[in-house]
């Protein structure tokens, strides 16, 4: 095998691959999940390089340090089950 056909380390199988007016998308284990700012208003007016830090610190658990926004992949793939309460 020459330098050239040498794969590298995958270090991060999660991250933000898009940001738009209407929400961005998560790549994460291959799949990509879109996350609208309407049901998830944490992200619309927060700063992109703070969306952009996102880890993964346990399967199916997304953390964004920067914003201290938690979601599992199950939040995500069904908010209607997971209602937003203010209080």
């Amino acid at each position: 095998m020459t330098t050239s056909e040498m794969r590298g380390i995958i270090t991060s199988q999660t991250e933000v691959s898009n940001i738009s007016a209407n929400g961005l998308w998560v790549l994460c284990n291959d799949r990509e999940y879109f996350l609208p700012y309407d049901q998830f208003p944490w992200f619309k007016d927060a700063p992109i390089k703070h969306i952009f830090n996102l880890e993964e610190p346990h399967p199916g658990h997304l953390y964004w340090p920067d914003l201290d926004i938690d979601l599992s992949l199950d939040i995500i793939q069904h908010p209607d089950r997971f209602p937003l309460i203010s209080g």
